[in-house]
């Protein structure tokens, strides 16, 4: 006789193989759809299961848990983030939560380096102005003016893995790097050739700024009008983080104004961007749908790990990788 096995709800289609191995050894429900589920199809689906492998985008609160029900042993996010999760509440009811923690760190630094390119350069600009066939002249001196890249000063607000790992791309441009972290990190200043500074002298003194932060109460709309002011005319704002870390209404006022040179966004206060956003009226900035992780290898690995995660509760037994592992606490309420 065949075991029966557990039933797990998706809450997105992901990249394989990560569906096939799930599929091997539990009762699947998919969203289907390429768009999030609703927070009625989340309660109606999570009834019963034993896992849930969902997105930043799902919010995964008490009620939620609630209409799990006592099945419920493993929530497993596929994300860098999980604040979209109640741990607390998961933790008093024995839930083990995962996330898929470092695996996005260089691709989401190469993106964070692109902006710094795309925004210095115009490249976005420039792209445009030769596909619309607006180039007439061969070469001009002053066509799409930018600012050097190469011997800059680069500002990093949160010197985690994503953070540190920009730091070693700037290396080969020759920049001059500062950090500012809420924990001075020593270890890794001789290593990246970093400078730590507070963040009001990071700010000042940077050609571009780069966040990333992770996001809590203290990071929390941490860049607004104040900070802003602060920032060199000739700076650029990047962020690949949290679009919550900036206080948006401040950042297009600044804009507008153009108190800085300009900013290079892939995150937003809300997403998808609403049509009536006014950055998107903006010449002085370059915006991304959210794609900081986006590439096949990443992507790809990330569903691999929230899949395994899920299992190694689920099938296995076992504790999960610790690295991988939000809450350590929950092995004190429901050991493995």
């Amino acid at each position: 006789m065949s075991k029966k096995k557990s039933k797990v709800y998706v809450t997105r289609r992901i990249l394989e193989p990560a569906l096939s191995i799930l599929s091997t050894e539990c009762k699947v429900t998919l969203n289907k759809t390429p768009r999030p589920p609703s927070r009625e199809e989340i309660l109606k689906n999570v009834a019963g299961k034993a896992g849930i492998l969902c997105m930043l985008t799902d919010t995964i609160d008490a009620e939620v848990i609630d209409k799990a029900g006592s099945n419920l042993k493993v929530i497993s996010s596929y994300s860098t983030g999980f604040e979209h999760i109640d741990i607390r509440e998961a933790t008093a009811r024995g839930i083990y939560v995962t996330y898929t923690a470092d695996i996005l760190a260089e691709a989401t630094a190469d993106l964070a380096f692109g902006l710094i390119l795309a925004c210095a350069r115009n490249i976005v600009s420039a792209d445009g102005y030769t596909k619309n066939k607006k180039w007439k002249t061969a070469w001009s001196p002053d066509l799409m003016l930018g600012y050097n890249i190469h011997g800059s000063t680069l500002g990093i607000i949160g010197l985690g893995r994503i953070g540190a790992a920009v730091a070693r791309r700037a290396r080969g441009f020759n920049m001059k790097v500062l950090y500012h972290n809420r924990k001075r990190n020593q270890s890794l200043e001789s290593e990246l050739r970093v400078t730590y500074v507070e963040l009001d002298e990071l700010l000042a003194k940077s050609d571009f700024v780069s966040i990333h932060t992770t996001l809590n109460s203290d990071s929390h709309q941490l860049i607004d009008k104040i900070k802003l002011r602060l920032m060199k005319k000739t700076a650029f704002l990047i962020n690949t983080a949290r679009g919550q870390v900036v206080k948006e209404v401040d950042l297009v006022r600044t804009l507008k104004r153009n108190q800085i040179a300009g900013a290079g966004l892939d995150v937003f206060e809300t997403e998808p961007l609403p049509r009536s956003n006014p950055l998107l009226k903006l010449k002085n900035v370059v915006l991304l749908p959210h794609i900081g992780s986006a590439t096949y290898q990443t992507r790809s690995k990330m569903a691999e790990v929230a899949a395994r995660n899920l299992l190694d509760v689920l099938i296995e037994k076992k504790e999960p990788n610790p690295k991988f592992l939000v809450n350590p606490q929950v092995k004190n309420v429901r050991p493995l």
